[in-house]
């Protein structure tokens, strides 16, 4: 068995699993990794925490325990109850950053004036808490809007209109979106289509 921590993930990323093997991903969301791996808390009743691995590996024992469960739904409970003493109390500059609404505008000039506290100051909470920058976050969610527009109008079967793709996720020309595509998926705009209307339309 093998367990891996491996983020935050920026780029898409090849993998192979040998034969009859199983793989179960935890995503973290938001600040969830940093409250995680944080200073947390141990309690009372439980013996090791992810950050002392002396001689021995928590999440291998994790492991041993998800494997006796048959059904993904009570695995993830099983994390979930696994995770709980070791969380920390969320920061409250990162509860603001994560309830912030990147819609409008960055959160960083905005959240700075309203706490008193130096926009490179926030700069670095925000990119420790969450380990992404507010640029990166906006950047990567302008790109998963387009994501989600290609694959709803391909599954419709509806023509794509890029400069209506680039108007709604806030491109500025098809440069900047083809740009997008390729640092994230190492692929173009027009060849993610043709993968996804292979996907939606498994015939052709």
């Amino acid at each position: 068995e093998k367990c891996i921590v491996w983020g935050p993930i920026k780029h898409v990323f090849n993998y192979i699993l040998p034969e009859d093997s199983e793989i179960l991903v935890c995503n973290f969301k938001d600040d969830a990794f940093f409250r995680f791996f944080g200073n947390a808390a141990l309690t009372d009743d439980l013996a090791m925490h992810p950050d002392e691995l002396l001689n021995q590996n928590c999440f291998t024992t994790l492991w041993s325990e998800l494997k006796k469960i048959d059904s993904n739904e009570n695995r993830v409970q099983a994390m979930l109850d696994f995770c709980q003493p070791y969380l920390r109390d969320r920061d409250s500059i990162a509860e603001q950053i994560a309830a912030f609404d990147r819609t409008s505008f960055s959160p960083i000039k905005e959240i700075s004036k309203r706490n008193k506290i130096s926009e490179r100051s926030l700069q670095t909470n925000h990119k420790k808490h969450f380990g992404y920058t507010s640029k990166e976050i906006y950047r990567y969610q302008r790109f998963l809007k387009a994501i989600q527009i290609i694959q709803n109008n391909s599954c419709k079967n509806i023509k794509i209109d890029w400069f209506d793709v680039i108007n709604q996720c806030g491109y500025y020309d098809q440069s900047q979106l083809i740009k997008d595509f390729k640092h994230y998926i190492h692929l173009s705009p027009s060849k993610y289509l043709k993968f996804q209307e292979s996907i939606c339309d498994p015939k052709n």
